[in-house]
């Protein structure tokens, strides 16, 4: 993930409102959490209070399931769960959960509270879970977006394709993004990959595309090395960290964007452009991914990267205003200022792929 300042004003709500809510942040600091927040802040169209965490060790090791660490708790000076109480508080990352919690009490359990990602400690969380489709965590108080939030709307790749970054905009067209990851615990960057890699680029560069590439913070060093060294056989480039993070820029200038099968995150980033988006797979694999690639193969929207880039076309698909939208619902029916929603049905997991949006309770 790679997103840009937090302190990008919000824009115009996506959700009427009757008045303007206090939405609060708990980061964890990592990118891939905060782009998930930040992206839900956007959409609802609020500019959120933003409070970091900082657990000791031994805290951070007990997480989710221990107390929150005792010198943020809320009477203490600073404490990212003191008061005012907010409207909504927001989170991700499992050691934001126990200043959740925290902070649902210590309010008087007058905050409605919202959890990004699959909770560990189960549906209790919070009053509202965001886990997308593919996690297979469902409830009353779930909502099963299938890409996860994140920042890419429509309105900032209309901004990026109208004043493009000038290291973007100096690429001859037709320009592919290639957007790649790094180990976990599912997917390994091998020398093979990297050699796999290098040979994609060549193949972009014979059909005609000229490649702007990013690296994560789990990409291998080798990894990056041997892309630097494929680059240079033609127009590209890989952004090397100096200057303004051209990530945005990237997905609004692409007609076609590769990217590596291990980050959910990015993938989902790059479906909402409505580029071809060709996955590339590295040595691995996982069933949950494997599920939520399906689901997007069956939207039309990824293809799997066989050595020739292809064009085609879908639409965009960008589920955050939609998480955005239940999360206003959801918190509207904790006021009591619309009714309770209809009971709850849950999916046939035999069927997860064919699961509609409209049947979740939000």
């Amino acid at each position: 993930m790679n997103p840009d300042s937090p302190k990008t004003p919000a824009r115009q709500a996506l959700v009427p409102a009757a008045h303007a809510l206090n939405l609060r942040i708990l980061s964890d600091g990592l990118a891939g959490h905060d782009a998930q927040t930040l992206g839900i802040a956007e959409a609802l169209g609020l500019e959120p209070d933003i409070r970091c965490i900082h657990p000791r060790k031994f805290f951070e090791v007990l997480a989710p399931f221990g107390p929150l660490d005792w010198r943020e708790r809320e009477s203490r000076p600073g404490s990212p769960i003191g008061p005012p109480w907010p409207d909504i508080a927001l989170a991700a990352g499992r050691r934001t959960l126990p200043y959740l919690k925290r902070l649902k009490l210590a309010s008087g359990r007058k905050v409605f509270t919202v959890y990004v990602n699959r909770p560990a400690t189960g549906r209790a969380a919070a009053d509202l879970i965001v886990s997308p489709l593919h996690d297979g965590f469902f409830g009353p108080n779930v909502i099963t977006p299938i890409t996860p939030a994140h920042r890419v709307s429509s309105e900032r790749l209309a901004r990026q394709r109208r004043d493009p970054d000038p290291r973007v905009a100096a690429l001859p067209a037709p320009r592919a993004a290639l957007l790649v990851g790094g180990d976990n615990r599912h997917f390994q960057f091998t020398p093979a990959v990297a050699g796999a890699l290098q040979e994609a680029v060549r193949a972009l560069f014979s059909a005609g595309f000229s490649v702007m590439a990013t690296a994560s913070r789990r990409t291998p060093a080798m990894i990056v090395r041997s892309l630097q060294a494929a680059l240079a056989e033609g127009p590209g480039w890989i952004w090397d960290k100096e200057g303004e993070n051209p990530y945005f820029s990237m997905l609004a200038a692409a007609d076609l964007i590769l990217v590596s099968a291990d980050s959910v995150s990015m993938i989902g980033e790059a479906v909402a452009t409505g580029a071809p988006v060709h996955i590339f797979a590295p040595s691995g694999g996982s069933a949950k991914i494997k599920l939520f690639l399906e689901r997007l193969q069956s939207e039309g929207a990824v293809r799997p990267w066989t050595g020739t880039p292809e064009r085609w076309t879908y639409e965009p698909i960008n589920e955050t205003p939609k998480v955005a939208a239940a999360i206003r619902r959801a918190y509207q029916v904790f006021k009591g200022e619309l009714p309770p929603l209809p009971a709850w049905r849950p999916p046939n997991p035999d069927q997860l792929l064919d699961y509609e949006d409209g049947e979740e309770a939000g």
